[in-house]
């Protein structure tokens, strides 16, 4: 644990055409209770083309006002998120990172938050992150998506989702790192494209720094609105899951896997339908239909979105787990054929171009 005090921090964001959503994180970063005067905040723009650059350019003219060392805007020509996180990691000048998702929100203490708890003695830390639904799709349908993309069942058992007392975790969302984190670890692995955070933990963790879980840290991300983008996101997370596999598997948990196995348990007993017998698919489909909607009444009773759309939560499960299956056996088939270069490799070849 370090004992080092925090002096400047610096508060990078990430952004992919989210103009629609960083108005708000940026007049969230405004408001914080931190001396504006020890934070400098690095905006990365990766190509967007929906106005999201404008928006950080515009931010940045109000620096001197606001009181912030310094705001910067910079490229990440690469577009994909571990490259921008690169880019933010290779220009920063504070003593501590900390990065924010660009379709998010933070407490107006966030800052302040993160550098209490490492003031304390730690070197990685970082909070509850759930995800919320934007005010601008407040439709029951979109709520009822919510309550799947926060349902363990549904999404995800990770620690940062659940809350809880302050410990020790093996991952986490809108982290703050010590510099000298980075500096021993290094920086991301730009040929993963959704894992790069498992990877990038998995690695702290092996060179002997803990990750500090504390409730008090709070930030949220937005949930997606609709279910054809949150099944692409899910197919995304899986396929990744299925790749990196074959770059740092011990990176990756056994419940990343669940959904995999019961796209392979479906195409198993299918296929013993098929040649034989379809009264093994038939009872396990009852027993998982029983499951949803077991789950879905359980659900509607917590929570308060609860509405007549949630009727739709058990379709909406199976379609998040047979999508992020899919996903994963794909990646796998993919990853068989398609080899990745090594991390060294890459990094090589970007140097030489």
């Amino acid at each position: 644990m370090s004992t080092k005090n925090i002096g400047l921090v610096s508060v990078g964001v990430v952004a992919l055409n989210e103009a629609a959503a960083l108005s708000a994180l940026l007049e969230d970063i405004a408001n914080q209770d931190y001396p504006h005067a020890n934070i400098e905040v690095v905006l990365i723009d990766s190509g967007s083309s929906d106005g999201t650059r404008d928006i950080m350019e515009s931010f940045a003219e109000k620096r001197q006002e606001l009181g912030f060392s310094s705001i910067e805007v910079l490229d990440n020509p690469k577009r994909i998120q571990a490259a921008g996180w690169n880019v933010f990691f290779c220009n920063a000048k504070g003593d501590v990172f900390i990065r924010v998702d660009g379709h998010a929100t933070i407490a107006y203490d966030f800052v302040s938050r993160n550098v209490a708890v490492l003031n304390a003695g730690e070197d990685v830390c970082g909070g509850y992150r759930p995800t919320i639904v934007d005010k601008g799709t407040q439709s029951n349908w979109a709520k009822t998506l919510h309550i799947a993309e926060e349902a363990a069942f549904g999404s995800s058992v990770s620690d940062y989702r659940r809350g809880g007392e302050a410990r020790y975790v093996d991952s986490l969302f809108h982290g703050a790192y010590r510099r000298e984190v980075i500096e021993k670890v290094g920086l991301f692995d730009e040929r993963l494209l959704r894992t790069e955070d498992n990877d990038f933990h998995y690695r702290i963790r092996e060179a002997g720094y803990k990750i500090r879980f504390d409730p008090s840290i709070r930030s949220a991300q937005f949930a997606r609105s609709s279910l054809k983008k949150m099944l692409k996101q899910k197919y995304g997370n899986g396929y990744w899951i299925g790749r990196t596999l074959f770059v740092q598997p011990k990176c990756l948990q056994k419940f990343h896997f669940a959904p995999f196995v019961f796209v392979l348990g479906i195409i198993a007993l299918a296929s013993i339908g098929a040649f034989a017998t379809w009264l093994p698919f038939a009872v396990c489909a009852a027993l998982y239909a029983a499951a949803t909607v077991v789950l879905t009444i359980r659900a509607a009773i917590q929570s308060p979105e609860r509405n007549w759309t949630m009727v739709a939560l058990p379709f909406v499960f199976f379609g998040i787990h047979v999508s992020y299956g899919v996903g994963t056996l794909v990646g796998l088939l993919s990853g068989t054929f398609k080899k990745m270069p090594s991390f060294d490799a890459a990094f090589s070849a970007e140097e030489g171009e």
